[in-house]
């Protein structure tokens, strides 16, 4: 800028020498706090953050009234800010065994954690081996849901033992436990699935099971084999790998075939293994629902589609999910006490696998 040349007024610049005369600039509203919606409300601030969070013991007709004034203010809460002052990240871990993640009950389980935790404006992020890394401590998250975690898993046992808050779908067999439990009675109606079966005739039922050190599925083990001593039936108990592809689950049962030729029933343990080795049963020239029973411990849209329909356990997976969250929210907020124990409800669904051909 040459001598004796003025600097041409700008946004923020006046003239020297030169009064200033354009308005101030008005400064930006103040976001409303958490104290404006509880004054607006008529509640305290700690009322106010619980109605807003889903958490403590608020009435609904309170928990309205706070939606309504924070609506009405246009309250936003600063997630980041609280949690800094409070150690609360709002968020829930989630951890189903990562290889898999496309089985449908994990799936519905999923979705089922999903649904409950944003009704109670909690975050969800999915815990698994990559998450962890190398880190020491706990994950940053306010508390765990595993979905019938097995003990010797080493991201299970590191989740079990962090110190947080865990709520579990069927009981953890390991040498701690855990905060809270949802459970189903897999022992009633596995026996109540045999037993139907027995009805049917058959008398030589084999059993192919899942291997595995979950609760679930060392109960229908030890459920089946109990039910074959009590009536002197054979123990046919197959063992495949958890998460087997279609092709080993088949190979299994052309062995199970071979050995037991006169096998006249099967429960399979697995999601979707029923519906899997249908092939190899025709291939073996058996007739499912006929000179051969079939059933699952699972059921699922396969056992719905296959042909015949499979007689299956409903598990309501979405229920149990959404069940676990609710509980592990209960537990943070002090509701429910820790070691509380809920029971989803399950049922036998019998179809023509197993249906008499008159009923069909």
């Amino acid at each position: 800028m040459s001598d004796g040349q003025r600097p041409v007024p700008g946004p923020g610049l006046s003239t020297p020498g030169t009064p200033d005369t354009r308005e101030p600039r008005a400064a930006p509203p103040a976001a409303p706090t958490i104290a404006d919606v509880a004054r607006l409300a008529r509640v305290s601030r700690t009322t106010a953050s619980d109605a807003l969070r889903g958490h403590g013991r608020v009435s609904d007709a309170t928990r309205e009234a706070v939606a309504a004034a924070a609506r009405q203010l246009g309250y936003s809460p600063n997630r980041s800010a609280r949690s800094l002052r409070t150690s609360v990240t709002e968020t829930i871990g989630l951890h189903i065994p990562e290889f898999l993640t496309s089985a449908e009950y994990y799936m519905s389980f999923v979705f089922g954690v999903i649904e409950e935790a944003t009704r109670a404006s909690l975050n969800v992020t999915l815990m698994s081996a990559g998450h962890l890394g190398d880190r020491p401590g706990a994950p940053q998250v306010d508390g765990l849901v595993l979905c019938d975690p097995m003990a010797g898993d080493p991201v299970v046992d590191r989740l079990m033992s962090c110190g947080l808050p865990v709520v579990t779908a069927e009981r953890y067999v390991g040498a701690k436990e855990s905060t809270g439990v949802v459970v189903s009675d897999h022992r009633g109606h596995l026996e109540q699935l045999l037993d139907h079966l027995a009805d049917r005739g058959a008398r030589r039922v084999a059993f192919l099971a899942s291997d595995t050190t979950g609760e679930w599925a060392t109960t229908l083990c030890a459920t089946y084999s109990g039910w074959c001593a009590r009536r002197g039936a054979p123990d046919l108990t197959h063992r495949a790998p958890f998460g087997s592809p279609p092709e080993v689950l088949q190979a299994e049962v052309r062995r199970m075939l071979a050995l037991n030729p006169g096998v006249d029933a099967i429960v399979c343990a697995a999601d979707g293994a029923a519906a899997a080795i249908l092939p190899e049963l025709r291939a073996a020239g058996r007739t499912v629902g006929e000179d051969l029973l079939l059933a699952s411990c699972v059921d699922s849209s396969a056992m719905r589609l296959a042909h015949p329909p499979i007689t299956s356990i409903q598990l309501h997976p979405r229920a149990v999910g959404a069940e676990c969250a609710r509980l592990l929210c209960e537990i943070l907020a002090r509701q429910t006490p820790e070691g509380t124990i809920r029971s989803v409800p399950i049922e036998l669904n019998i179809r023509d696998s197993s249906r008499p051909t008159s009923l069909r």
